[in-house]
């Protein structure tokens, strides 16, 4: 396709970045040919301009759609390239926290820098058995490869793990170790894989160490080749070891440590077996001390040296060899430390008594003389004489450091030989797995030989992986039939040429070495000369002579000639290797001497068997001592590499490549640049290089078709999936160069399936905006009807309501006006009449007040009236009379004037005429005037006058009382003087007083100022005696309040603690059913081994003439009870056959004989600790009634044993009786039990009904005396009579005298023994009454006691006070606990006695009425004689449910019923449980016999017999299930028929007769129990096989609701599979598979209760096993798989509906799986979310919930990955959770069965015996 099709608008592409490499941009603006640059938006928002090449006009690379980032597989990417691959792991490992990833055949591990919980048991069984590219991508996933294909293609493997220093390698090859030792087990006893694990902890000790990089990095490598016998499992290993970096011994550099085995000795220093070494810190030694780093964080020295001593001793190195290597390391620590001086500028000295070089000398065993001597000097031999020359200073110290690294050097070698004799074995070896942990590509500033060494070793490795790699893309085009064509890949043929080829750099460095003047220079010359113009890959440096580079495949690395003639000659003092040689200390003597004559400290001489080992040292023998460090170091490299290669190139290799992702061991923390340096390092690029160039995505046809079927139309679909895959394919891609069709797959051109599933999606998207808008028209039309429908009907309702609201409105206001009218006319009304009735009160009081006022206004007028008329009228009086004296003057004055002038008037007028008629005239108008006012004042004065005669008689009645009112006063006057006289008195008095007065005023106020003071004080008293009181209160409420929350607290802890403490007991109780299950299945498996040692020694062997070969019958139980014999013949039969087969190792045997007594020891021991468990876990439960119970059984044992001894009585005691009961009524009174009482009553009850039984009795005695006198010739003459005298003396017994004797004598026996009772009684209630005074009193005493600790507390403070009371509540009721508990071991002890007494006497009345039965029954056997019939009371004799067979016939009865029967043939129609059946009554006849030997043996053949059958068709589920459910029959059997009260409550009467009398078969009944529980393992076992390739395929990968989960576009290159494909399993198969378990089940009868847990512990196994694939497989994540594991857990849930089994507890144990689907399914995104998730997920842990969310992977595009942010808060909601950090349920987790007692109602009697079980020889009895 065109570029213009791909990098159009929002495409994204990847651009290079000098921080982070790559980054990531999407295009703005559509590319078009010819465009010189690009518009790019990065994904912080900044817009840039990418310009393009002008020369190559690339374009830059693609970026994968989000849906295929993270995926498993690198290959799977569409686009293939370095920045994919780069930001794919980064999403892995830094976002989902995955560290493994698949890079076609190479796994690629980044370290993590943290412990992670993938590497335990749990993923080991995980990933057992499964496909490569079935789970998530693991080093246990490329184990298990490795492992299958070697079983399948019988062809050796190896596993090449690679990485530099800190990338995990050394981890990774330990995990791969230890999931073949796990998965394979061994061949033997001996355990190899614990010795090849074990040799871990020694080589790290040894060879690894400190560095800058890592904290246990690898300084050797190694090659372990991991043996398999033809059954592929481990019978052994062997080590190769390459390259150690002795210079590590002498030199660290800062921040880095030696080897760790320096550090661990002395940091165990104070060990006393250690003193002898003379260690102290390592900071005191050179060699520990120089990188200044002598402590690893969170490493502790001294566990480690623990643990490689623990190490070596499993190897087999005992504890004398281990002192040796200590003496040895410690020597060399003490050899650094001498100090050696200049003596001058040619010479050196080391001073005398060096204690270091002492300690060295004692510790080696040479003398100081010569070892300080050939320190400082060295011996120079020509061909005439011998010299010795001095050593400077520096030289002396070279040499010293030389013997250091080179006894290290032949320590670690010394070790890796003795490793490997402990790891070989006598067994032959069939096939191999190498793990090769090699050091990885290394450059640093400065690189020297040990750089050169390591980085050529990568180029050979490196060579072998690309041709590996073009050989399996060729096979696979091959295999597809697809035109190949040839790839051009990087060939580092002629780098390796440039190395170890003929004068190549190895040569020339080893001819160097021997030229006797060779320098570093001379060498880098030679170089130059012979490379440099004839070689592209050799250069050298610009500013350096001595320094050559090297183009590697990975980069180009610059190496400084320095040392490399040193390191590479290795050279050693000889004289020092002499001095050592002559050492008294014998190991030090082994180190250098030849490999044939070291001796093993294992005591072990290599077998023959097996693989040779390949020797990677120089063979020694040929050359003298003098010359064996002849051989270079990079010779000797070259030669142990090209060995490496060969066997490399002859096994079938898988890689692992380890990455280190950053420089700083910071946990989940990815440095892109060192990412990238590792990948172009170690050829992951490559692979993917390689693929991109070829087809690298593959899909089936099958894939192809379900993924891209949106992409075809109807009318495309074929029949055949192949031809419409082919025909869709060349319509949407049109370049047929683009994609191949194979013959299974697929194949696509890099790019092509991103393009694909861009057309996908934007189907998908045109036709979700269909969908949109169809459901969105059919959404908004439905809302638009139904709104409208609803706004029509709101209407009318409206309308309706708001009519009937108007009329309600109108009704209530014509009512409220009538109201408001009538209440309103009340109120004014009410109002009125109250304003009335005020109004007339106010009135009323008013005119009252104004009347009473008037009235003392007109009295006070009249009053003053009174007073001012008489004073007027004296005052007028005297006016008058002064008045009339002046006025008389004055008138006489007057008048005289007026008379003159009148007269002159008169005079005048009388001169004039007119003046007389103008005087008439006005004189007659006042006289009309003066006669009106006349009569005006005529009525005046008569109103006057009567006013006047009113006012008269007023004024007399007031004058009257007046008048007495003055007498009164003048009365009152006369008083008044007299009390004059009295007041003067009284003044004096009163002057007096006032003096008296003062002085009381002051005292007063003395003492009110006293009192007001004493007042105060009071108050300031009572306030704070009121606080007091109040804080006393307050104090007491809160008292009363804690002791009440203290004592409700100590009630709900007391509750907690029982509940507590009763889980805790039945968990308890549950663990140790479990460890004692397990120790069954323990024992089981030992039993199952050692038979086929038996069959194998048996095989191997021609047996003797009279050997006989004992059956393995080693059970537990069968040995510690009632087995003695057969143990004894087992012996026997062990050393027999250990004589016959003496070549084998006995050693085993005996191993294997000690291993079976301890499990049988501590089996013991554990069933003792389990019945007490039970013991104690039902007392605790039954503590309330145990002593009433205890009390009333012990009551009535009593009385069933009198009664059972009075039965013996005959009918003569009746009269005794009768007095008997008339003096026991006389004695009431002296008895504490009375006649009346319930034990006296049963008593008399019972002796009545033994006479009434005792004249039945002697009536039937005397028809039988006739009959027998009758019959007694022909009893003579009968030869099937067994004792005819027995019967001839019954007869005689029988005689009236002897049986008047026999009663009378029984009769004084029954007086003395109620004569004994009654004596028993009386003391009974003697010693009662004495008890309850004592008791009496005692309770006086403490009350008493009680009374003074209740005086003495209430004087104490209040907290002393509830504490004394607490104290002395806890004293009190640990008395009453032993009390209680005393009288419970009382009881016990009381029940124990009586019920021995109890068996004592039941046997002695069943061997009476035994005597007497075989009497009445033994005439019955002469059926052939003729009999006349006798009728006899009793009823006839029918079957008792006993089965009788002869001892011969034993070995026909378990043949026939156990070996031989077949359940799906005759045990289809038997009644269920029928074998139990028919054993049982076997054993009850053996019991009714009382033949011990009998029981024994048949129980044993029982017991032996179905284990033989369950070994031999143990896999048969329904031979297994039909043999539980008889066993557990067979159990219940013993229990219901053991006499036991416990079992014997749910029997019938006839059911207890049936009970066992001679043989207490508790002991069986356990080893049985035993039996059942194997035989329920071993169900448990046969329904996982079936079960376990159906549940993942069921639950996970088959779609049930088909078309909800598409296949996600993986692209998956599929791997070589080890397996083939059986068949897919759907859900259906396993409801099928549970309903065929069930049914098989309920047919054999097996009981209900245990199979609710078979079906809980089977849906356990679904659920584990569903939920732990889910958890380990990437793909399976998602949404829609969510939905089909919640409908497949509800068609589960529904069977357990249709089957009735809700309530077993299965449902709950798929909660952890639906709690996951919802996960899968819930919203992701907020806060909230979290906390639904925290709260819904409680089945699940946190590494579940959080690995879960890392897995989420969405299948379209339309749905979200799961945000980093998101899981943080998902982890720190959890945070605080307490629960186990496993990652995976324990699907071999066995819950431990119980078996419930189910009694059957089933009669013995009624049992049939079908003719087709062929047991003809059994007799019914």
């Amino acid at each position: 396709m065109a570029a213009s099709e791909l990098y159009t608008k929002c495409a994204r592409v990847w651009i290079p970045d000098a921080e982070e490499v790559w980054k990531s941009a999407e295009l703005i603006k559509d590319y078009k040919n010819g465009d010189a640059s690009l518009q790019l938006m990065l994904e912080d928002g900044k817009s840039i301009e990418h310009t393009l090449d002008p020369k190559t006009k690339n374009l830059p690379y693609l970026r994968n759609p989000d849906i295929l980032v993270g995926e498993n597989d690198l290959t799977a990417l569409s686009y293939l390239h370095e920045p994919a691959v780069l930001h794919n792991l980064k999403v892995r490992f830094v976002d989902s926290k995955l560290i493994y990833t698949y890079c076609g055949i190479v796994l690629v591990a980044i370290n993590p820098y943290e412990t992670l919980p993938i590497y335990g048991s749990d993923i080991i069984n995980a990933y057992s058995g499964q496909n490569m590219g079935d789970m998530d991508p693991h080093i246990f996933a490329v184990a298990e490869e490795a492992y299958k294909q070697m079983a399948r293609d019988e062809r050796n493997q190896s596993i090449i793990v690679s990485g530099e220093s800190g990338a995990g390698k050394t981890v990774s090859a330990k995990y791969a170790m230890r999931y073949f030792a796990t998965v394979s087990g061994s061949a033997s006893e001996a355990n190899v894989e614990e010795k090849v694990l074990a040799s871990n902890p020694i080589m790290e000790a040894i060879g690894n160490a400190k560095t800058t990089r890592n904290d246990n990095s690898s300084r050797f490598g190694k090659y372990i080749e991991i043996g398999f016998d033809n059954r592929y499992r481990i019978i052994g290993a062997n080590m190769r070891t390459y390259l150690l970096e002795k210079s590590r011994v002498v030199f660290q550099a800062d921040e880095e440590r030696n080897y760790h085995i320096f550090y661990q000795l002395c940091a165990s220093s104070h060990l006393p077996e250690l003193k002898n070494l003379k260690l102290s810190s390592a900071n005191d030694f050179l060699y520990t001390r120089q990188g200044r780093s002598p402590v690893i964080v969170g490493v502790d020295d001294t566990k480690e040296l623990c643990t490689t001593r623990n190490a070596f001793t499993l190897l087999g190195i005992n504890e004398s060899y281990q002192m040796g290597l200590f003496q040895v390391l410690a020597a060399i620590l003490h050899l650094g430390n001498v100090e050696i001086k200049d003596r001058d500028s040619d010479s050196s000295v080391i001073p005398p008594n060096n204690c270091h070089l002492m300690a060295f000398c004692e510790l080696v065993g040479v003398t100081y003389q010569d070892m300080s001597q050939w320190l400082c000097h060295r011996k120079l031999k020509t061909a005439t004489e011998t010299y010795v020359k001095t050593l400077p200073r520096l030289q002396a110290t070279n040499a010293r450091d030389a013997l250091s690294k080179h006894i290290y050097a032949k320590l670690f070698n010394w070790i890796v030989e003795h490793v490997n004799k402990a790891l070989i074995t006598n067994v032959k070896q069939h096939s191999f797995i190498g793990v090769l942990d090699i050091y990885g590509f290394e450059t640093f500033e400065i690189n020297s030989f040990e750089q050169f060494c390591i980085n050529y070793a990568n180029e050979k490795l490196q060579q072998q992986f690309n041709m590996h790699v073009f050989k399996l893309e060729q096979e696979e085009y091959m295999k597809e039939q697809i035109p190949w064509t040839l790839i051009d890949f990087y060939d580092n043929q002629p780098c390796i040429n440039l190395i170890e080829a003929k004068m190549g750099i190895l040569d020339l460095l080893d001819e160097e070495c021997k030229m006797p003047k060779g320098s570093d220079d001379s060498w880098a010359q030679k170089l130059y000369n012979t490379h440099l113009k004839t070689c592209s890959l050799f250069e050298k440096p610009r500013m350096s002579n001595r320094a050559f580079i090297i183009q590697h495949f990975a980069d180009k690395v610059e190496y400084q000639c320095e040392g490399f003639l040193a390191k590479n000659k290795d050279t050693v003092n000889e004289e020092q290797i002499n001095v050592l040689k002559a050492s008294k200390f014998n190991l030090l003597v082994e180190l250098f001497h030849d490999e044939e004559k070291a001796t093993s400290p294992t005591g072990q001489v290599p077998g023959t068997g097996g693989r040779t080992r390949l020797s990677i040292k120089p063979d020694k023998s040929r050359e003298k001592s003098s010359k064996e460090h002849k051989k270079t170091v990079g010779c000797q490299f070259r030669n142990s590499l090209q060995m490496l290669m060969e066997t490399l190139n002859a096994t079938t290799p898988h890689y692992v490549r380890c990455i280190k992702p950053n420089d700083f061991k910071m946990a989940f923390t990815f440095d892109p640049k060192r990412a990238v340096q590792q990948l172009r390092a170690c050829g992951v690029l490559e692979t993917i290089r390689i693929s991109a160039a070829g087809f690298p995505s593959r899909w089936t046809y099958q894939e192809f078709f379900s993924r891209y079927r949106v992409l075809m139309k109807q009318k495309d679909v074929l029949p055949d999936k192949k031809l419409t895959c082919r025909n869709v394919l060349e319509k949407l891609v049109q370049d047929q160069d683009k994609y191949q069709f194979g013959k299974t797959k697929i194949f696509f051109r890099a790019g092509q399936v991103a393009y694909l599933e861009k057309l996908r999606a934007d189907k998908l998207r045109a036709a979700c905006i269909r969908i949109q808008k169809t459901i969105r028209c059919w959404l908004a039309r439905k809302k638009y009807l139904r709104k409208r429908s609803a706004a029509i009907t709101i209407q009318r309702f409206t309308r309706g309501y708001q009519a009937r609201c108007l009329v309600k409105f109108m009704r209530r206001t014509q009512a409220a006006t009538i109201i408001q009218k009538y209440r309103r006319m009340y109120v004014e009304k009410k109002r009125y009449r109250q304003k009335q009735a005020a109004a007339l009160a106010m009135q009323t009081i008013l005119r009252a007040y104004i009347a009473r006022q008037k009235y003392q206004s007109l009295l006070r007028e009249h009053k003053v009236v009174i007073i001012q008329k008489r004073v007027r009228g004296w005052l007028a009086r005297c006016w008058y009379k002064r008045c009339l004296i002046a006025i008389v003057y004055l008138q006489c004055c007057i008048r005289r004037m007026r008379a003159r002038r009148e007269l002159k008037k008169l005079k005048i007028e009388a001169r004039s005429v007119e003046h007389f008629k103008k005087l008439n005239k006005g004189m007659e108008n006042k006289i009309m005037q003066l006669q009106r006012r006349i009569d005006e004042q005529t009525r005046e004065n008569k109103s006057v006058n009567e006013k006047l005669v009113g006012l008269e008689s007023s004024y007399t009645v007031e004058s009257e009382r007046l008048r007495g009112e003055l007498n009164k006063l003048r009365g009152v006057e006369e008083q008044a003087k007299n009390k004059t006289n009295q007041v003067t008195s009284l003044l004096e008095e009163l002057e007096k007083l006032k003096k008296e007065l003062s002085v009381t005023q002051q005292e007063k106020k003395t003492i009110e100022d006293w009192a007001h003071n004493y007042r105060d004080e009071m108050e300031k008293m009572v306030s704070e005696l009121k606080e007091q009181n109040g804080t006393l209160k307050k104090d007491k409420d809160d008292l009363n309040r804690l002791i009440q929350e203290q004592s409700q607290q100590m009630t709900e802890k007391m509750a907690r603690a029982i509940v507590q403490e009763t889980q805790q007991l039945e968990t308890d109780l549950n663990e140790e059913r479990s460890r004692y299950q397990n120790l069954l299945t323990e024992h089981l498996r030992l039993e199952e081994k050692y038979d086929d040692l038996k069959e194998a020694m048996a095989s191997s062997n021609v047996s003797k003439p009279g050997h006989r070969r004992t059956d393995s019958t080693h059970s537990s139980n069968e040995s510690e009870y009632t087995y003695n014999s057969e143990y004894a013949e087992l012996e026997e039969g062990s050393r027999a056959a250990e004589d016959v087969t003496r070549g084998i190792d006995t050693s085993l045997t005996l191993k294997l004989q000690k291993r079976l007594t301890e499990l049988e020891q501590e089996k013991q021991s554990l069933r003792n600790e389990l019945e007490n468990k039970e013991e104690q876990f039902q007392r605790a439960r039954a503590r309330d009634d145990a002593e009433f119970k205890k009390a009333r059984g012990a009551e009535l044992e009593y009385e069933s044993l009198k009664r059972q001894e009075l039965e013996s009585e005959n009918k003569k005691l009746k009269h005794n009786l009768v007095e008997m009961r008339q003096s026991l009524l006389g004695n009431a009174a002296a008895s504490s039990g009375a006649p009346g009482s319930p034990a006296y009553k049963v008593l008399l009850e019972q002796l009545n009904s033994a006479c009434e039984e005792l004249d039945v009795r002697k009536e039937e005695v005397l028809i039988l005396r006739s009959q027998l006198v009758s019959q007694k010739e022909a009893m003579h003459h009968k030869e099937t009579m067994t004792e005819p005298s027995v019967y001839a003396e019954d007869v005689s017994k029988l005689k009236d005298a002897d049986e008047l004797k026999q009663a009378c004598i029984g009769l004084k026996d029954t007086n003395r023994l109620l004569e004994h009772q009654l004596q028993t009684q009386r003391r009974t209630y003697d010693s009662e009454v004495e008890a309850l005074r004592g008791e009496l009193q005692n309770v006086k005493e403490e009350n008493n006691r009680q009374q003074q600790l209740l005086a003495q507390n209430l004087q104490l403070p209040p907290e002393a006070r509830i504490e004394a009371s607490l104290q002395h509540e806890i004293t009190r009721l640990t008395n009453e606990n032993l009390d209680l508990m005393e009288q419970l071991e009382k009881q016990d002890r009381t029940i124990r006695k009586l019920k021995k007494q109890l068996k004592v006497y039941s046997k002695r009345i069943g061997e009476m009425g035994a005597g007497q039965t075989e009497g009445q029954t033994s005439p019955g056997q002469m059926v052939d004689e003729p009999i006349h019939p006798v009728n006899i009371p009793r009823r006839e004799k029918d079957f008792q449910g006993m089965l009788e067979y002869k001892k011969e016939d034993e070995l026909k009865l378990v043949k026939n019923l156990i070996l031989e029967l077949k359940p799906r043939g005759v045990a289809v129609n038997l009644i269920p449980g029928l074998p139990a059946y028919i054993l049982f009554m076997c054993l009850r006849h053996a019991d009714y016999v009382n033949d011990d030997q009998k029981v024994r043996t048949l129980l044993t053949s029982t017991i032996n017999s179905i284990k033989k059958i369950l070994k031999k068709r143990g896999d048969d589920f329904e031979t297994v299930s039909f043999w539980l459910a008889n066993t557990c029959r067979f159990l219940h059997c013993l229990k219901q028929y053991s006499g036991d009260e416990a079992f014997m409550k749910h029997n019938t009467s006839r059911q207890n007769e049936h009970c066992l009398s001679n043989f207490d078969l508790a002991e069986y009944r356990q080893v049985i129990s035993d039996l059942a529980i194997q035989i329920y393992q071993q169900l448990i076992k046969c329904m996982e096989n079936i079960l376990q390739p159906m549940i993942v395929s069921g639950m996970l990968e088959h779609e049930t609701i088909q078309g909800v989960s598409g296949v996600k576009p993986t692209g998956l290159r599929k791997r070589t599979s080890s397996i083939a494909d059986e068949g897919t399993y759907t859900l259906d198969s396993i409801l099928r598979q549970l309903s065929a378990f069930h049914s098989t089940m309920c047919q054999h009868g097996t009981d209900p209760e245990l199979i609710k847990q078979v079906v809980k512990q089977q849906f356990y196994i679904i659920g584990a096993v569903t939920l732990n694939n889910l958890l380990l497989r990437k793909d399976m994540c998602s949404w829609s798989k969510g939905m089909q594991i919640r409908y497949n857990v509800s068609q589960l849930e529904e069977w357990l509906r249709d089957k009735g089994l809700m309530v077993c507890g299965a449902k709950e144990t798929l909660e952890p799986l639906i709690q996951a689907a919802q996960l899968l399914q819930v919203k992701k995104k907020t806060d909230e979310d979290a906390e639904a998730i925290c709260s819904m997920c409680q089945a699940l842990t946190t590494a579940q919930i959080v690995k879960v969310l890392n897995l989420y992977t969405p299948v379209n595009e339309f749905e979200e990955r799961v945000s980093v942010a998101f899981i943080r808060t998902i982890q720190t909601r959890l945070r605080d959770r307490c629960e186990s950090p496993q990652l995976l349920m324990d699907t071999k987790m066995i819950y431990p069965v119980t078996f419930p007692f189910s009694p059957s109602s089933l009669a013995l009697e009624t049992i049939q015996i079908p003719s087709s079980l062929n047991l003809a020889f059994l007799t019914r009895v």
